[in-house]
């Protein structure tokens, strides 16, 4: 008998990635709710730096997670695309061009992409440290740049602007710090899904492979310097919009923005987020803002802290937070986190009491150095310090002395613990192989 093929078209259905559509989905509903839990226009204007963070922190590690790209300056590209886009708005509201305050960060977009192109084609001829030494040679010649051009940078006073440009649109003038934050929640929004997608195409995936192997790239016919070419452009895209967004934000911008600390804030904090998840920069951007905002305010010493506190995550957790948190899920993916949560419990309050020792020696040495000898009384974690009195000294030394030894016993307990757990998870791994 004749086999009768039936014409008809066979249809295949990807089935849906429940767990993304979640995880976007809550994203946005944070981005959304944010602003209605802290009302205030502190906190809003707060809300807005870390969803700006965002973006600038997502584009900068398209070059050092996904690339292995080390760039020591790229605030370069997010800097000078606010005074692209401060300008524009300043165009604007003289009625030079015709230009919706919502199309600014765009404008910025577009001037970090056109000095991507420009100065990345030569940054990007190299790979490893000799990159990295250019892009900070390139970040100096910016910054220093700024004070000899005063016509564009606008000298040490910057350039100000004034965001509420041109007739209302449905009441939204972009005066008020909630119509605001509302714009670079959307822009954030859509730029952070953007970039994922991006990891997602064929140049995203050669980019990956450049990181991991260029020579391998190069055999199989690719130009190793034409894809860090395009991703770096790509990258200087979306560090643009942020500063376009930061422009509208602040109605002000400065040479600041292109300075290296600007650069080594994301270089830090997307190292302490976790430049090897998608999600780390996320992370990272929350906390730059929060220690250059907040921890700024309630003490001299936060340089210090932060440096204290990338010290030790270079030293314990080199993938970052999200290292910790992917860690973590897969314990709970097998079931296995309940049981070492009270070790958690116990690591933690060590690690408070280390941190409550030290803080109160760190914040009376600069006590000493700062303050006068009639000076207001230092107050510390609701407690009154002597910075001059030997009762305060012996009991900063003593908690952070015990809880430095609390801390060692309970790890030893937990570093067994952890073990035996992942031993556990290999021996369940390969049983489901097997059947």
């Amino acid at each position: 008998m004749a086999r009768i093929h039936e014409g008809r078209p066979h249809y295949h259905f990807k089935p849906y990635n429940v767990g993304r559509w979640l995880v976007w989905g809550l994203y946005a509903l944070a981005l959304i709710v944010a602003p209605l839990i802290w009302t205030s226009s502190y906190m809003q204007s707060m809300l807005a730096q870390i969803a700006i963070g965002i973006v600038a922190c997502l584009a900068f590690n398209i070059l050092l997670g996904q690339g292995g790209m080390l760039s020591f300056g790229h605030a370069v590209y997010s800097g000078l695309g606010g005074f692209i886009a401060i300008h524009a708005l300043n165009a604007a509201a003289a009625g030079t061009i015709s230009l919706p305050v919502s199309l600014v960060p765009l404008v910025g977009g577009c001037g970090g992409l056109f000095f991507a192109a420009l100065l990345g084609y030569v940054t990007t001829k190299k790979a490893g440290t000799t990159f990295a030494m250019i892009t900070l040679g390139i970040g100096e010649l910016v910054w220093s740049m700024s004070l000899m051009i005063p016509e564009f940078f606008g000298g040490e006073g910057g350039v100000s602007g004034n965001r509420v440009v041109g007739r209302p649109f449905l009441g939204i003038t972009f005066g008020p710090q909630i119509q605001l934050y509302y714009l670079v929640a959307a822009y954030c929004f859509v730029s952070t899904a953007a970039m994922f997608a991006f990891t997602r195409t064929p140049l995203g995936r050669m980019l990956n492979a450049v990181r991991d192997n260029p020579e391998r790239v190069e055999f199989v016919g690719y130009s190793a310097q034409r894809v860090r070419f395009l991703a770096f452009m790509v990258s200087g895209f979306f560090a643009g919009i942020a500063g376009g967004l930061s422009a509208l934000n602040f109605e002000i911008v400065t040479a600041e923005v292109v300075g290296a600390m600007r650069s080594g804030a994301y270089l830090l904090f997307v190292f302490l987020g976790g430049a090897t998840f998608f999600f780390g920069p996320i992370i990272g951007a929350v906390l730059m803002v929060v220690a250059l905002v907040l921890l700024s305010e309630l003490t001299p010493a936060w340089l210090l802290y932060i440096g204290l506190v990338f010290m030790v995550m270079v030293m314990y957790a080199p993938g970052g937070i999200a290292s910790l948190v992917m860690m973590n899920l897969r314990l709970a993916a097998f079931g296995k986190l309940g049981r070492i949560w009270s070790a958690y419990l116990a690591l933690g309050g060590c690690v408070l009491a280390m941190l409550a020792g030290a803080g109160a020696m760190i914040e009376m040495v600069y006590d000493l150095q700062l303050n006068d000898v009639g000076g207001p009384p230092l107050r510390y974690a609701g407690a009154t310090l002597d910075a001059r009195g030997f009762d305060s000294w012996f009991g900063a030394v003593f908690v952070l002395l015990t809880g430095a030894a609390l801390f060692e016993f309970v790890r030893r307990h937990f570093a067994l613990q952890w073990g035996q757990t992942q031993e556990e998870i290999d021996k369940e791994i390969k049983r489901r192989e097997a059947l």
